[in-house]
Formats: C-alpha cells, sequence, structure tokens
C-alpha cells in the first residue's frame, strides 16, 4: 500500500496490479533439503501451499536454532526485516513472503486471504525445512500469525516467541491510533477526523496527516528500508491489506476488524518476548498490558524507534533479539 497506509506489518506498500510471479520465482537451492539433523543451509525457494506458492530465504552460518521471521501487513514484505540477518552469525533466519504478497504468488483470489491460511504456511515451512525446533518472530501482523500458530497448533518445537509491536486485539490497536492521534496537532487531528467520518481518504490533506502519522508512529528512517536492495522490485499487497484490514490504520473494516485474542494470551506458556519502538504503533504502554496477561513474558522498549524498529534501531533491535533467544536456548521459561 501506498505511504498514505499505514501500514500494520512494517512495509509501506505499493498499490500494484496483482501479477503472478511465478515464472520469475527463484531456483530451490540447498535449503529445501535441509533438515534437523544438520546445519540449515542458507539459500531459497519456492513451497507449495494451497493456492500457490511462497517464497523463503535462509540467510546466516550459525548452528543456533533457526529464527523464523513473519512479516507484517497483511500484504507486507518480509525485505523490510532484512536487518534480522544481523543474527546469523549464531543462527540461521529465515524470511518468507506470504501468499499473496512480495516475491510469493500473487492472485486476487480473497479465499486465502484469512488467518488460518497464513498459520497453515508456518506448519508447511517448518515441514519444507525440516525445522522441528524454531524460534518465531512475529512483527506487527506477523504478530497476529506467531500467536495464532502457538494457540491453535500447539508450542511443540517451538521454543520462544517474539511479538514485535504485534496486533494481538484490534480494539486495542484503534485504541492506541486514537491515543497517538490526539498527541498530533489540531489540524491535523481535524482532518483524520474528517476522512474517517466521510470515509475519504484520497484527500491532498488526509495524505498529508497521514504520512505526519507515519513519520512519527511508523518509521523515524523510512528512507532506509525504500534503499534496500532486497527490496527493489519488490511490491506488498494494498488489495490484501484493504480486504483484511481496511483503508487507513484508524479505521478497521476488513476481515481483521474483530479480531481480539487476548482472552488466551495466558495460554502461552513458553518463552516470549514482547517488543516495540519507544514511539511504535502498539505503545509500550500496551506491551507492559499486555505483560500481565502472558506468564513470564519479557518486554523490550527500542529506544529512538518507531513500529519499524528494525529500520530504525536496527543494532539495538538486533541486541535485545539475541538476548532474548539465547537465554530461551539456556532453558529459562516462565
Amino acid at each position: 500500500m501506498p505511504r498514505r497506509l499505514a501500514p500494520l506489518l512494517l512495509a509501506t506498500l505499493t498499490l500494484a496490479a496483482c501479477t503472478a510471479t511465478k515464472d520469475a520465482a527463484p531456483a530451490d537451492t540447498a535449503a529445501r533439503d535441509s533438515t534437523a539433523r544438520g546445519p540449515l543451509a542458507p539459500g531459497e525457494g519456492m513451497l507449495e501451499v494451497p493456492g500457490g506458492r511462497i517464497w523463503y530465504r535462509v540467510v546466516g552460518t550459525g548452528t543456533g536454532t533457526p529464527l523464523l521471521a513473519i512479516h507484517g501487513g497483511p500484504g507486507g514484505r518480509s525485505c523490510v526485516l532484512r536487518e534480522l540477518g544481523r543474527l546469523g552469525d549464531e543462527r540461521p533466519v529465515i524470511f518468507y513472503d506470504q501468499l499473496g504478497t512480495g516475491r510469493s504468488q500473487r492472485s486476487n483470489d480473497t479465499t486465502y486471504w484469512n488467518l488460518p491460511h497464513f498459520v497453515d504456511e508456518i506448519t508447511a515451512i517448518r515441514e519444507r525445512l525440516g525445522l522441528r525446533e524454531v524460534h518465531l518472530l512475529g512483527h506487527s501482523w506477523g504478530g497476529t500469525v506467531a500467536a495464532e500458530y502457538v494457540l491453535t497448533k500447539g508450542a511443540d518445537g517451538v521454543r520462544s516467541v517474539t511479538l514485535a509491536g504485534p496486533l494481538l486485539s484490534t480494539p486495542e490497536w484503534l485504541a492506541d491510533a486514537r491515543e497517538l492521534v490526539a498527541l498530533m496537532p489540531d489540524t491535523l487531528q481535524r482532518v483524520i477526523a474528517q476522512a474517517e467520518a466521510s470515509k475519504q481518504y484520497d484527500t491532498p490533506a488526509f495524505t498529508a496527516a497521514n504520512d505526519s502519522f507515519l513519520a512519527r508512529y511508523n518509521s523515524r528512517h523510512p528512507d532506509r528500508a525504500a534503499a534496500y536492495p532486497e527490496c527493489a522490485g519488490v511490491q506488498g499487497n494494498g488489495a490484501m491489506y484493504r480486504h483484511m484490514w481496511g483503508a487507513s490504520e484508524f479505521s478497521a473494516t476488513g476481515t481483521l476488524r474483530d479480531y481480539d485474542r487476548t482472552a488466551r494470551l495466558g495460554e502461552l506458556r513458553l518463552p516470549v518476548l514482547l517488543m516495540a519502538g519507544e514511539f511504535d504503533e502498539a505503545r509500550p504502554q500496551t506491551m507492559y498490558d499486555v505483560q500481565k496477561r502472558i506468564p513470564g513474558a519479557r518486554v523490550a522498549i527500542i529506544r529512538g524507534a518507531a513500529h519499524r524498529m528494525m529500520v530504525d534501531e536496527p543494532q539495538l533491535t538486533a541486541d535485545s533479539l539475541r538476548a532474548f533467544l539465547r537465554d530461551a536456548e539456556r532453558g529459562a521459561r516462565p
């Protein structure tokens, strides 16, 4: 989606026609033959899931338990999580694009644009790469997928879950958005309120107001992600964002409009890290509130960062995550 639409999951999406990427799919490499019996080889490939083929990449030569990174959106791109590759000296880091976006096969078939499908993609990746043990990290909408995976599929082999700026409750996400909009200049607040009331989001005034919101709470350094070579020519899927979430970050009208998993968070009985940027759309205070619902959960607030903490403060983010994963592998449990 364009910058005028705040992404739930990290990446600024480009509104473009959904064209198939099957012909441009990279060839499978050594990663496809990896199993838990040996090191997970760096490489990339495509794997079949219901509805099409999804792209994945493995980076890093470390021998620790692999980290599987789940991008935001819905309709985001994994390329904006590239700085998590800093952890590759200790463990393989696996990136992938969900069906319908990024380098994965694209389609206008909304049949597969639902949470159970994206949860099942995690199972498919684990089976393909032999991930008997894995750490999960979900950013924004990816946090939804990560939490739902553990709650519905179980925690077998999942050594930890990191929920970075996660969407765990649509009502709480919208409440955070209202809190943050209230901190903006009155003129911008009025423009946003008017757009929400009229459902007119294509006006120059709303574009400017929304851009101001993004600069405050989505990313302090959006130019960095725009320059990532991994993101060159890789588009998100704005239609998926609108179908599942809505037209703007301030209004949920899609299939996630009633999503709320707060009542089940206490069932997460494994190491959990809640991360947020100091100026995150998922406000730090909300992360502390969520912490009270998850036994033994930790909170890490990344100073100087907004929602896209991996972009804004990559080293601080990597350091916090590295320490947590090490502790999880030493057997620290809630």
